[in-house]
């Protein structure tokens, strides 16, 4: 089941988190049981886990205000789900996120600018859509096809 959320990152305002310091690290969907015998029997428990993202921002006086206020007022305090764009393996999109507890900031950088940072928990896994997995050679050639497809499909 896909989530959906109304709210959104006030990207025309704020900018994207920052590279410096930036990882994915998806919570594990496996189940392990000890045997007997030494061994263990392992299955996956769940299809659709989340992944937690370490992000930061570098943001002027007004964009800090702007971050508070959407973080107090449209987030409820980080307790509501909103869309916000990620770069991830799969490309730069929207991913339905929320913060995972208070964000650590401000703490004034350079004289002129201020740093948050947050832990992130993005609904799902950020994957090729499934099926795409038996089909390697189709995504390691990906960006050929993309670009043939583009540059020889006939326009409409």
């Amino acid at each position: 089941m896909a989530i959906t959320t109304s709210i959104n990152y006030p990207r025309d305002y704020l900018p994207l988190p920052l590279q410096d310091g930036y990882g994915l690290k998806p919570v594990s969907p496996l189940l392990r049981t000890p045997m007997v015998s030494g061994r263990a029997r392992q299955r996956r428990r769940y299809t659709s886990t989340p992944t937690e993202a370490s992000v930061s921002w570098l943001f002027t006086d007004t964009q800090a205000q702007v971050f508070e206020a959407w973080y107090r007022d449209a987030i409820n305090d980080g307790a509501s789900w909103f869309n916000m764009p990620l770069k991830t393996p799969v490309g730069t999109r929207d991913y339905v996120c929320r913060v995972l507890d208070i964000y650590e900031g401000p703490t004034l950088t350079g004289g002129r600018y201020w740093r948050y940072s947050a832990s992130l928990e993005l609904w799902e896994r950020p994957l090729p859509p499934p099926g795409w997995g038996n089909y390697p050679e189709l995504l390691a050639g990906s960006s050929i096809i993309d670009i043939a497809i583009n540059r020889e499909w006939p326009k409409a």
